[in-house]
C-alpha cells in the first residue's frame, strides 16, 4: 500500500487513574489510538486483526487499540513495546533497550502473542525477558492490540491478547503507483542514538512488490541518576517480497516475502550482552471463490530460524539459543448463512525445536513443541441495532522435555476456548458492548522444564512437568461515545484464572550450582513455576475533545486512564510483577503547516508486591512533539521529547527494576520523506 503522510491529529496515546471498582463503573476502559483523532473519523479506521473481515472496529464488543506510522516513528525505541507504551492497558517488560516486551492487563509474554502480519514472531522471548522480539517497529506501517473473541483465532498464548505488527512484507493489495515509500531519519540526545528506515512499495503490471530496510545504533543511555551500564542497543533488517494479484477486482492474490533481522543489545543488570539474528520466509494467499456460501479460501504461513548469542564483553560466547519454529493457517470465509452475516471457519498447525547450548545449556534442555487447533469465527446483526461476535477453538497441544528431576517427559494438552460478545447502538452516537470468554491455555516450556541457572535475568528456576491447563473466565463491558466533538472509548474487565502459573520468587538466593542460600557467592534469585487461582480486574478509558475548530488548524484535548490489580484467591497475596496505574493527559495543536503537542503521564507506585519482589515509586512522564511541513505534506521536520523532566523512573513490570533504571530526558529530531 502506498505510503503517506498528512496534517496529523495525533493520538496522545498514555494511560491511568487510580481507581475503586464502584468509580470505575463511570470510568470505564480500553482505548483506541486512532489514525485520526478527528471526532467522527473512526469510520474511516480498518483493523486486519480483529476479525477475519477487515472493517470498521467500532462494531465489535472489545475496543481495538490500533497506532499509525506517525506515533511508531515518534517513539523511537526498539521494540514494539516501546512504540506501544502509551496504549491504555498496555505496560512492557522493560528489561533492557532490546528485550522489552508488551504486557496486556497484567498478562506476561505466555498469555500475549505476537505477530507479524499474522504470523508468529518465531523467537524465544518467551524464554526469559532478556530475550527480544526481532519485528522492528520502524519496520511497521501500523500496531494493532486485541482482545476478545478473535484471539481464539491465533492459539492458547493468546490468552491476554494479541500484537499484531502490520508491514505489508507480503503485499496485500496492488498498488495503484509505480512506486511509492517513505524515507525516515532521526537522531537522539539521549545515547546519542541514530536510527533510520527505508520502506517502498510498487507495482509491476499483476505484481505488487514491497523493500523495507532499518538501521539503529544506540549507546548506553542516561538516567536521572546518571548512565545506565551496558545499556547500549545496535540492530537492522531488510525485507522482500512480492504478490501477484488476479481474478476479478484483483481480488486475489499468491505471495511470498523474506525478512532478516539482526540485534546487539546489552543487558543492564548484567555485563553480558545479546548478539540476535533471525531469517523468516513468509507466505500470504487469498483466492475468492464465490461458491455457495463459500466466499474465499485464505493460506498464510511463515518458517522462522532464530538463533542468539549470549557473550562475555570480551565476545567470548557463554550461551546459543536456537529455535526452528514454522506455522501455518487456513481459513475459509463464508458468506451468510442464516442470521450469521459472515463467518470463518479455520485449522491452524505449528511445530517449534527448541535447543540451547553453553553455559545456559542446562536451563532448558532441548524440547519440541507440536500444535494442531480447529477455530471458528462468526459475526451476526441482532436487529437494527446489535451486533454479535463470537468464537471457539479446540487446540492439542504435544510438548516434551526433560525437567530438573532428568526424566524426559512427552505431555499432551487440549485447551478449549470460547467467546460470545455482543455491541448495541443505544443511540448514533453511543454504543454498549459485553464479551464473556472461557479461554484455555497450556503452559509452555520454560513453566514446565526450566531447571537452573538463567545469567540473563539473574534467576535460578524450576519448572514443573505435572502444570495443568490454565482457565480464564472473563467478562469486559465496554463503552463508546462519537459525539461532534467528544469521543470516549472505555472498558471494564475481570478475569477469574483457574490453575494461574506464574513465577514465584521464594526470596533464597542460588549459586549457578543450585546451592540456594544467602550466602556470598549466591547471586541468582531462587524462581518456581507453581499454579494458584488468581483474580484480575481493571479498566482503561480515553477520551477527546475538539476544543477549537479554525480555519488556521485545530485544538484538542486529551485524557486517559488505565487501571489493574490482580491477586491470588483466598488471601494468597498480591500476583507478581503487575503494572501500575497510570492518569495522563494533554492538549494537540494540528494545522497543514504545524503540528504540537504534549502528554503529561502519571505512573503511580506498585507495592502490591509479594515476598522476593520490591516496590516502586510512582513518577511522573512529561512527552511533547512539534512537526513542521514546510514545504508541503511530503517532508517533514519534527521534535519529540521524552520525560522531558528528567524524572527517575523504574519498571515495575521488570524482574530487574532494582538495578535497571528508564532513559531519562530524550530530545530526537526527526525527518522523514514521502514520496
Amino acid at each position: 500500500m502506498p505510503i503517506r503522510f498528512n496534517a496529523r491529529t495525533r493520538a496522545l496515546n498514555s494511560t491511568t487513574l487510580l481507581f475503586s471498582p464502584l468509580a470505575a463503573l463511570t470510568l470505564l476502559s480500553p482505548v483506541s489510538a486512532w489514525a485520526d483523532d478527528t471526532p467522527g473519523s473512526n469510520a474511516d479506521v480498518i483493523v486486519v486483526t480483529a476479525s477475519p473481515i477487515a472493517g470498521n472496529p467500532d462494531r465489535f464488543a472489545t475496543i481495538v487499540s490500533q497506532i499509525g506510522r506517525d506515533d511508531i516513528v515518534d517513539s523511537g525505541g526498539a521494540s514494539l513495546a516501546d512504540a506501544l507504551k502509551d496504549v491504555p492497558g498496555v505496560a512492557n517488560t522493560g528489561f533492557a533497550a532490546g528485550a522489552s516486551r508488551p504486557v496486556i492487563r497484567g498478562m506476561d509474554s505466555n498469555r500475549v502473542e505476537i505477530l507479524e502480519d499474522g504470523a508468529k514472531a518465531g523467537d524465544v522471548s518467551d524464554v526469559g525477558p532478556d530475550h527480544g522480539v526481532p519485528i522492528d517497529p520502524l519496520s511497521a506501517q501500523s500496531i494493532e492490540v486485541v482482545r476478545g473473541a478473535a484471539t481464539l483465532r491465533y492459539g492458547s498464548q493468546a490468552i491476554g491478547g494479541v500484537v499484531n505488527a502490520i508491514n505489508n512484507r507480503v503485499p496485500l493489495t496492488l498498488p495503484t503507483a509505480p512506486l511509492s515509500g517513505e524515507v525516515t531519519g532521526s537522531y537522539d540526545s539521549n545515547a546519542s542514538t541514530g536510527q533510520g528506515s527505508l520502506l517502498l512499495d510498487g507495482r509491476a503490471g499483476q505484481f505488487a512488490f514491497h523493500a523495507d530496510g532499518f538501521s539503529r545504533n544506540a549507546g548506553d543511555y542516561d538516567t536521572a541518576d546518571g548512565t545506565q551500564a551496558n545499556s547500549f542497543f545496535t540492530g537492522g533488517g531488510y525485507a522482500a517480497g512480492s504478490s501477484y494479484f488476479f481474478g476479478d477486482n484483483n481480488a486475489s492474490h499468491v505471495g511470498l516475502g523474506v525478512t532478516h533481522y539482526d540485534a546487539r543489545y546489552g543487558i543492564p543488570s548484567d555485563t553480558t550482552f545479546i548478539d540476535m539474528r533471525q531469517t523468516k520466509v513468509m507466505t500470504n494467499n487469498s483466492v475468492q471463490l464465490g461458491v455457495g456460501v463459500l466466499q474465499t479460501l485464505n493460506v498464510t504461513g511463515a518458517y522462522a530460524d532464530y538463533t542468539h548469542d549470549e557473550k562475555e564483553p570480551d565476545g567470548t560466547i557463554d550461551s546459543t539459543f536456537k529455535n526452528r519454529e514454522w506455522d501455518g493457517r487456513a481459513e475459509a470465509l463464508l458468506g451468510a448463512i442464516g442470521p450469521l452475516s459472515s463467518s470463518a471457519i479455520g485449522v491452524q498447525f505449528g511445530d517449534r525445536q527448541y535447543s540451547a547450548l553453553g553455559d545456559d545449556g542446562s536451563f532448558i534442555l532441548p524440547s519440541h513443541t507440536q500444535t494442531g487447533a480447529l477455530f471458528a469465527f462468526t459475526e451476526a446483526e441482532l436487529g437494527a441495532r446489535g451486533h454479535l461476535q463470537a468464537a471457539a477453538r479446540v487446540e492439542q497441544v504435544k510438548i516434551n522435555g526433560t525437567p530438573a528431576d532428568d526424566v524426559f517427559t512427552d505431555k499432551t494438552f487440549t485447551p478449549i476456548s470460547g467467546s460470545l460478545g455482543a455491541l448495541f447502538d443505544v443511540s448514533d452516537a453511543v454504543k454498549l458492548g459485553l464479551t464473556l470468554t472461557s479461554a484455555a491455555r497450556a503452559p509452555n516450556l520454560v513453566e514446565m522444564f526450566a531447571r537452573g541457572a538463567h545469567d540473563g535475568p539473574g534467576t535460578f528456576e524450576t519448572g514443573d512437568p505435572n502444570l495443568k491447563i490454565e482457565r480464564a473466565d472473563s467478562v469486559e463491558a465496554t463503552l463508546r461515545i462519537r459525539h461532534d466533538r467528544f469521543q470516549f472509548d472505555g472498558s471494564l474487565w475481570d478475569a477469574r484464572f483457574s490453575n494461574y502459573i506464574f513465577g514465584d520468587l521464594t526470596g533464597n538466593l542460588c549459586t549457578d550450582d543450585g546451592d540456594c542460600s544467602n550466602g556470598p557467592d549466591a547471586d541468582l534469585k531462587q524462581l518456581f513455576y507453581r499454579q494458584q487461582n488468581a483474580n484480575f480486574y481493571g479498566g482503561e478509558a480515553r477520551g477527546t475533545w475538539a476544543l477549537a475548530n479554525m480555519t488556521s488548524g485545530s485544538l484538542q484535548g486529551v485524557a486517559l486512564a488505565d487501571y489493574v490489580r490482580a491477586g491470588f484467591s483466598d488471601g494468597g497475596g498480591p500476583v507478581p510483577r503487575i503494572q501500575p496505574y497510570r492518569v495522563g493527559g494533554g492538549l494537540n495543536w494540528t494545522s497543514t503547516k504545524f503540528d504540537a503537542g504534549f502528554l503529561a503521564l502519571y505512573v503511580g507506585k506498585q507495592d502490591r508486591v509479594p515476598a522476593g519482589d520490591t516496590a516502586t515509586d510512582g513518577y511522573w512522564n512529561l512527552d511533547a512533539q512539534a512537526a513542521w511541513r514546510p514545504f508541503g505534506q511530503n517532508f517533514e521536520i519534527a521534535l519529540v521529547g521524552h520525560n522531558l523532566t528528567d524524572e527517575a523512573q523504574r519498571d515495575a513490570v521488570a524482574l530487574n527494576r532494582d538495578v535497571v533504571e528508564l532513559p531519562g530526558r530524550d530530545v530526537r529530531l526527526v525527518l522523514r520523506q514521502s514520496f
